[in-house]
């Protein structure tokens, strides 16, 4: 999200395409959830597809309710712990935010210009919450195939209160915005830590992809391999629903990123471009990648690569230039494409490579803002600051600073989101039954099936019998998917 500053205004105005931006900037990070549904969901077996959609499905409406309770106060709320979090209690079910005018200075509020922004707060919310269910949503492609439904329901409310809010505060709460004084990364913590320099975000590489990343490697170890892990074929199930998936993403990625501009101007049309020059490069890059290495280009791959390019150019998105954006995306599309098999050589089951993708490329572009780094870039458009990075000539400042925040969020993450799992696994379980993963999760878990192959009109199996009562053949559901 942008820094800009805010002073309450003696006569708020509203200033309406900032505000119609940041809605429909809105409404696109939302379908962003259900597109990310159907790219975990092809991905899946067979048995398993209606589980994975469910995953995302279900972290909109808990994650929904608790930002309007207490998250969006724990995020944006007055500081209490040095930086660290909000008072979950201070706009507690939104109270006395829906009348609060975000972004102006009053010198020009009395002309009638907003200064930078000008949106009215429950837009701002509307906004943020997206990011919330999305960042949430994503933690599940780790752990699937074998995840108890309720378990993971109750894991989306605990982690986004002790995980994802406070790291939506450090990140996203400039202070004098959403409140007067902020989180620690956000408002550049102390000068000695950072060596003069802040660490810069735009939309979300730490709090929301390398934490997701980190979060999933986590939940991965806690409830161990899938059946059959590095054994048994476990190919996408349907590649059309992915590439439909990824191009869902790729569409809701410009409001994910330009609508951090809060505003319609110069530095949403910039991050805009970069957001789609990094993209590029970065689906180019696996399938080049995949072509060297196995002698084919997938559909798969470019997929894959769309999400890697997105991932990566987040936090980078308003800092680098063009020429920079090329190059996060390419060094993503790379890296990513060779991290997913990593898995296999340190034996933990990331089933959807929520770590080879959100990790790892949320870690290639929050660090590669400490070398691309320019006042040629949309902030520096925009007429705003820029530390510039160590091949634009500013020394290794940023890229300290970099590396702290990210490394910070990593480590945070994996620890809390691990005794989360471990407590929730140890008390209502978090995994189902050797027999339930085998026969497929979305008849254990959800008594429906996706795919209505059985061919029968009447008799047991006709309109009369509930897909709960049809046998889970081995060939229906595996035959498919291997």
């Amino acid at each position: 999200m942008s820094a800009i500053t805010f002073v309450a205004a003696d006569t708020p105005f509203t200033d309406s395409g900032n505000t119609a931006w940041v809605l429909a900037a809105a409404a696109l990070v939302l379908f962003m959830t259900p597109g990310l549904a159907l790219f975990y969901g092809g991905m899946v077996r067979t048995k398993s597809v209606l589980n994975m959609m469910m995953m995302s499905f279900i972290s909109m409406g808990t994650v929904g309710t608790v930002w309007i309770l207490w998250g969006y106060s724990e995020s944006f709320g007055p500081d209490v712990g040095g930086g660290l979090i909000g008072n979950p209690f201070t706009h507690f079910g939104l109270k006395g935010v829906l009348d609060q005018i975000y972004g102006f200075v009053p010198a020009d509020a009395a002309k009638g210009v907003a200064a930078a922004g000008g949106i009215p707060a429950p837009a701002f919310v509307a906004f943020q919450v997206v990011f919330a269910i999305i960042a949430v949503a994503l933690v599940s492609g780790a752990i699937a195939d074998r995840a108890k439904f309720t378990a993971w329901t109750v894991f989306t409310v605990v982690w986004a209160t002790l995980v994802y809010f406070p790291a939506a505060h450090w990140v996203f709460a400039f202070s004098g915005y959403a409140a007067e004084k902020g989180g620690w990364i956000a408002n550049k913590a102390d000068g000695l830590l950072f060596g003069g320099a802040g660490a810069y975000d735009f939309a979300g590489g730490t709090a929301i992809h390398i934490n997701a990343g980190a979060a999933g490697l986590a939940l991965a170890i806690v409830l161990g391999k899938r059946i059959g892990f590095a054994k048994d074929p476990m190919r996408p199930h349907n590649l059309t629903l992915v590439m439909i998936g990824a191009g869902i993403l790729w569409f809701g990625w410009f409001g994910f990123n330009a609508g951090s501009a809060l505003g319609a101007g110069a530095q949403a049309a910039g991050v805009w471009v970069n957001t789609l020059a990094a993209t590029c490069t970065a689906m180019l890059g696996w399938l080049i990648t995949e072509k060297l290495r196995d002698g084919h280009a997938t559909s798969l791959g470019a997929a894959s690569g769309v999400v890697a390019g997105l991932v990566a150019i987040t936090p980078a998105c308003a800092t680098v230039s063009p020429i920079g954006a090329l190059v996060v995306g390419l060094v993503a599309g790379v890296g990513c494409a060779l991290a997913v098999g990593l898995k296999f050589k340190l034996g933990f089951d990331d089933s959807l490579d929520v770590v080879g993708v959100h990790l790892v490329g949320g870690l290639i572009g929050t660090l590669l803002i400490g070398l691309l780094a320019t006042k040629g870039s949309p902030t520096g458009a925009a007429g705003l600051a820029v530390n510039e990075g160590l091949f634009y000539g500013g020394g290794f400042a940023q890229l300290w600073a970099q590396f702290l925040g990210a490394a910070t969020v990593l480590v945070f993450s994996f620890v809390v989101t691990y005794v989360i799992g471990l407590a929730i696994h140890k008390t209502i379980g978090f995994r189902v039954a050797e027999a339930d993963e085998v026969s497929g999760v979305d008849l254990s878990e959800h008594a429906e099936s996706a795919y209505d192959i059985t061919g029968h009109s009447g008799g047991r199996f006709g309109s009369g019998a509930t897909i709960a009562s049809q046998p889970a053949t081995s060939k229906t559901h595996e035959g498919a998917s291997a």
